[in-house]
């Protein structure tokens, strides 16, 4: 998979030229070399060929309208500085924007600054976006941003690599399937990923952070959400909603108001995750039953799970770092199950304010108290099988990963 290599003539661009016209003089498969130097004009490929910055070019959009916008399959952009593009969200104004049918583009190398949003990308398939730095602008307010990498009816794409920060929502992702979202770091944005309507995707080695929102999966089934790292997000870190068939694995949440907010999902595979020093460690509601949770680290999260259910949910084999249970026989296994709720968590989270009474005698004697008479007790999670120790060696260095605001 991939475009296709340069096949045909070079053409050089050298400063005080147009590149515009460059590629309008390439025929198919030429490969056009831009050198070093400031262009200020907007390019629109209509042919397979490579635009390839020497030196890294800066090419200017003079904030109007879009910056390159690629209409045809098996283009190449990669080397240069991309910036200014317009302003406008309705006309979807951007860096680059490939067209539907622009197929198999590769867009690599690049850094895109000051654009509306970094790339749109609408109606393609297999298309590369590899180890591109992208900024929005800045001075705007967030909701009038665009997002750095939108991706609408899109089918096999790969996203590799790339930093982006100070747009609106980092990654947009919308009816976008069979994907590979791998290594890219997302941050100082509203949502590092927004996502929705999408299927058989993977979510691999990302790190959101700085954030209002980590990871927000939306309305989707069938990803494999592994080895990502969200931290410090002033909301959660990975957001679950309306997920089924997934598998959200070897993950790191840690320093968020909420590590994981699960709502509305079943049926899906959830351990081996380090949850650890977030305000909330899960917020789980809304019919969120049917998931298989184990292995999982849960560790100083000021309340480890807010519930809200009418029954039980079994999660077993997991590590609670406030479980004041025993081991008797050595076996690594604690012999009384976790409870992550009681009456006194669900009072204060209907009564916020009973926060300040939390060292009270009273309070404490209503744990006590709640502990002893069952018709007291609260539906919560149970851990039949607590573990006594964390699976992550190294969770101490995720403490204190929070935003200084």
């Amino acid at each position: 998979m991939g475009a296709i290599e340069p096949s045909g003539r070079a053409r050089i661009v050298r400063p005080g030229e147009s590149i515009a016209a460059a590629v309008s003089a390439a025929r198919p498969g030429d490969l056009v070399s831009v050198e070093r130097g400031l262009y200020t004009e907007h390019v629109v490929i209509d042919k397979p060929i490579t635009l390839r910055g020497l030196g890294r070019p800066t090419l200017s959009g003079a904030n109007l309208g879009d910056v390159i916008r690629v209409k045809a399959p098996d283009v190449v952009i990669e080397g240069f500085i991309v910036r200014d593009s317009g302003p406008d969200l309705t006309a979807q104004n951007a860096g680059i924007y490939v067209e539907p049918g622009s197929h198999r583009a590769v867009i690599r190398n690049n850094v895109l600054a000051y654009t509306l949003f970094g790339m749109w990308l609408q109606g393609i398939k297999d298309i590369q976006v590899t180890n591109n730095l992208i900024t929005g602008k800045r001075d705007f307010l967030s909701s009038q941003r665009g997002n750095g990498i939108q991706l609408y009816d899109t089918l096999g794409a790969q996203i590799i690599g790339n930093d982006i920060g100070f747009t609106r929502d980092g990654i947009y992702v919308d009816v976008s399937h069979h994907a590979l979202f791998q290594g890219n770091k997302m941050h100082h944005l509203r949502y590092g990923t927004h996502y929705m309507n999408s299927y058989h995707n993977v979510w691999e080695g990302n790190e959101s952070y700085l954030n209002r929102g980590g990871l927000a999966l939306m309305e989707v089934r069938n990803q494999v959400v592994r080895n990502n790292k969200a931290w410090g997000n002033s909301d959660h870190g990975i957001m679950l909603r309306t997920l089924q068939d997934s598998v959200i694995e070897n993950n790191v949440v840690a320093g968020n108001f909420k590590g994981f907010f699960i709502y509305d999902a079943e049926y899906n595979s959830i351990k081996n995750n380090l949850v650890i020093d977030n305000q909330i460690g899960v917020h789980l509601w809304a019919g969120s039953t049917h998931n298989q949770v184990e292995g999982n680290d849960f560790i100083r999260n000021r309340d480890q799970i807010k519930y809200v259910g009418a029954k039980d949910e079994y999660w077993d084999g997991n590590y609670w770092s406030n479980y004041v249970g025993w081991d008797r026989n050595g076996d690594d296994i604690g012999d009384i199950p976790y409870e992550a709720n009681d009456v006194v968590d669900r009072l204060t989270w209907k009564y916020p304010l009973m926060k300040l009474l939390l060292n009270s005698p009273s309070v404490q004697t209503l744990h006590l108290v709640a502990a002893q008479f069952p018709v007291l007790r609260a539906p919560s999670i149970v851990d039949r099988h607590p573990r006594m120790r964390p699976y992550h060696a190294d969770w101490r260095k995720w403490i204190g990963r929070k935003r200084d605001d």
